[in-house]
């Protein structure tokens, strides 16, 4: 979005429209209000069981699922499971971005499997902001959402992570680009484009993230330096491709939105993705392993 050249380098105005969760985006695409999103997979394969007409076109990020919360709660690694953390929230909630989000299902998953669902309370919010003044005011107890919320968690809320993003759900994919299938065919040029800048953004973030937090800050305006960097080195895992293990964890969603009863069939990989642009763009090995930077 920051970048000047992005207009020329695609021949064609860009109108970016930001939503509060996946779930909205997936609207946004039934009523053909969108061509092109960043958004998880989970909302996105709902989307498709709905009969929403969209498909991943590339990746973005892995691991961006975050269990924060006010300091005071214990957490990895003096509590190595995760089941045990989050027992310690038994008869209290848990704020998460909107029903059917990557968050809420991950969420959904965990507290069914270690036998709390009726026990913890589970809170859906339309926008982050919210359940970061949650936390604040003790509505929630603790948050489940983007490294970003986790960050804000720490600094409006004197909070932390509780458990690494890494562990929660290992290649669990936090966004891709999904496109509107009718798009894809009357714009597919266009859409390889938008491919190339998008897998230059996610090197940015790579290589450079103190440079992509300046420029971040900047083209906000309300957010500082830190903020940023903070949040890409929460879980630094940014690339285009659309690798073996972020397909299979995509799959594995698909088995669990089934037994939550959000979809109603088990969908084929062919119905969620199409890796023929991004396999054309990006023939090289992916780019997803975490770096050290000064």
């Amino acid at each position: 979005m920051a970048r000047e050249d992005t207009r020329q380098r695609l021949g064609t105005d860009i109108e970016w429209t930001l939503f509060g969760t996946g779930p909205a985006i997936v609207k946004a695409f039934e009523k053909k209000e969108i061509d092109l999103a960043y958004i998880g997979l989970p909302p996105a394969t709902i989307g498709i069981d709905r009969g929403v007409p969209i498909t991943c076109i590339a990746g973005g990020h892995i691991e961006g699922t975050v269990l924060s919360a006010k300091n005071g709660y214990g957490g990895f690694p003096e509590i190595k499971e995760l089941g045990d953390i989050l027992g310690q929230f038994r008869g209290l909630k848990i704020g998460v971005p909107g029903k059917g989000s990557i968050h809420d299902v991950i969420l959904m998953e965990y507290i069914a499997k270690y036998g709390l669902a009726r026990e913890i309370g589970v809170l859906n919010f339309r926008w982050a902001d919210e359940i970061t003044e949650a936390i604040v005011r003790d509505e929630v107890a603790a948050a489940v959402g983007t490294p970003a919320l986790a960050v804000a968690v720490a600094r409006f809320a004197g909070g932390r992570v509780l458990y690494p993003p890494s562990k929660l759900w290992p290649y669990n994919p936090s966004y891709g680009i999904l496109a509107d299938r009718d798009f894809l065919r009357r714009r597919r040029e266009l859409a390889e484009l938008f491919l190339v800048l998008h897998e230059e953004a996610t090197s940015s973030l790579r290589d450079d993230p103190a440079g992509a937090a300046e420029v971040i800050s900047d083209y906000v305006g309300f957010i500082d330096r830190k903020f940023v960097l903070d949040t890409l080195m929460l879980s630094p895992k940014y690339c285009a491709q659309l690798t073996d293990d972020y397909v299979a964890a995509s799959m594995e969603f698909v088995k669990v939105l089934k037994g939550l009863g959000y979809i109603s069939r088990e969908i084929p990989k062919d119905e969620i993705f199409d890796l023929s642009l991004i396999r054309k763009i990006h023939p090289e090995k992916d780019h997803y392993e975490i770096k050290e930077h000064s």
